[in-house]
C-alpha cells in the first residue's frame, strides 16, 4: 500500500472517530436547550396529562442515552429521523436547505479564492510598498469585524443609502441564475471580506519565506524578473500551505454562513437550524449540526491530505 493511501485511510478513520465523539456533544447541548417541543405544538393551554402523551409519542420520554444510541443508530443507517414539529423527512428538509447553502459558499468561494491568492502574490511582489500596507490593512479591517457588523455595514451601504441590491436574499421558487447571484451578492460580499484576510496573509506569507531559498537567489542572479521568479519558481513550492488554508476556509465557508443566512433572511441550512432551535424541534437542530460538523470534518481531513501530498518532504518522511 502506498504511503499516500495509507496516509488517507488513517486520515478517514480518525475523521470518523471525531464524527462519532462530535454526534454526542452535539446530542448533549441539544438536549441542555430550555423548553419543551410538547409545550411548543400544543400551546400554553395544554393539560399535563395531554403534554405527557405527546411527549410519549414522540419518544421523548425515554432516558437520553437510549435516544442517543436510537439516533445514532438512525444515522449511520442515513436516516436522520423525521421532524418532530412537522413530521417531515429531516433528510429531505436538509437536502434541499443544503443545496442553497452550497450555492452561497461557491458563491463566495469563486470570489474569494482568486481574490486572494491575486493580492497575496502582489503583496509579496511589491513588499513594504503602499499597495502591500493598503492591502493588509483593508483585509485585516474587514476580517476584524464579526459578520453579523459586516452584514449590516453592506446592507446600509449597499441597500438602504444606495438601493442597488436587495436587503433580503429570498430569491422564491425556480429563479434563474442571474436573479440567484443578484440576490445573494451581499452575503456572498459579506463571507468574502470575512475569509479574503486569511487566505490572502498565507499566501503573502508563504511566498515571501520562500524567497529566502538558494534556488530563489539563483534565479535572480540570473536576470529573472521578480515577477517571473514569484510565479514560475516560488508559487509552486507554496501551493501545500495555500491549499491547506483556501480548504480550511472553504470549510468555514460552508459552516460558518449561519449568521449571515440569519442576517439576509437567506433559505439555506443555517437559517433551518435558527428557526429549528426557536421551534425546539430537536431532531431538525441535532440534522443540520451534524451536517455540518461531518462537512467540516471532511473539509479539514482534505486539506490535510492536500497540503502532504503536495509536500514530498512530507509525504516521504525519513
Amino acid at each position: 500500500m502506498s504511503p499516500i493511501v495509507r496516509m488517507i485511510l488513517g486520515r478517514l478513520a480518525l475523521g470518523l472517530l471525531s464524527l462519532v465523539l462530535v454526534s454526542l456533544v452535539i446530542f448533549m447541548a441539544v438536549e441542555l436547550l430550555p423548553g419543551d417541543i410538547a409545550q411548543e405544538v400544543l400551546g400554553q393551554s395544554a393539560t399535563p396529562e395531554t403534554v405527557a402523551a405527546f411527549r410519549a409519542e414522540l419518544g421523548l420520554d425515554q432516558a437520553a442515552p437510549i435516544r442517543y444510541v436510537h439516533w445514532l443508530g438512525g444515522v449511520l443507517t442515513g436516516d436522520l429521523g423525521n421532524s418532530l414539529a412537522t413530521g417531515r423527512d429531516i433528510g429531505s428538509m436538509i437536502v434541499d436547505r443544503f443545496g442553497k447553502t452550497l450555492f452561497l459558499a461557491g458563491y463566495a468561494a469563486a470570489i474569494s479564492v482568486p481574490l486572494a491568492v491575486t493580492l497575496g502574490i502582489l503583496a509579496a511582489l511589491y513588499r513594504n510598498s503602499i499597495f502591500d500596507r493598503i492591502v493588509n490593512i483593508a483585509t485585516l479591517s474587514s476580517i476584524s469585524f464579526p459578520e453579523y457588523f459586516v452584514a449590516y455595514i453592506l446592507i446600509l451601504l449597499l441597500s438602504i443609502n444606495t438601493p442597488v441590491f436587495p436587503s433580503i436574499a429570498d430569491f422564491g421558487r425556480d429563479p434563474s441564475l442571474g436573479d440567484m447571484l443578484y440576490r445573494t451578492f451581499l452575503p456572498a460580499m459579506t463571507l468574502v471580506l470575512v475569509v479574503t484576510a486569511h487566505m490572502m496573509r498565507m499566501t503573502r506569507a508563504s511566498i515571501i519565506n520562500l524567497m529566502a531559498q538558494p534556488y530563489i537567489e539563483m534565479a535572480r542572479l540570473k536576470g529573472v524578473g521578480p515577477a517571473r521568479v514569484i510565479l514560475r519558481h516560488a508559487l509552486p513550492n507554496a501551493l501545500a500551505p495555500i491549499i491547506n488554508v483556501v480548504a480550511l476556509n472553504l470549510a468555514y465557508l460552508i459552516t460558518g454562513v449561519v449568521i449571515v443566512e440569519v442576517v439576509f433572511v437567506y433559505p439555506g441550512l443555517g437559517q433551518l437550524m435558527v428557526d429549528s432551535v426557536a421551534k425546539r424541534d430537536i431532531t431538525v437542530v441535532q440534522g443540520c449540526c451534524l451536517v455540518f460538523a461531518g462537512i467540516y470534518i471532511l473539509l479539514n481531513l482534505l486539506a490535510d491530505v492536500l497540503s502532504i501530498a503536495t509536500n514530498p518532504q512530507l509525504l516521504h518522511r525519513k
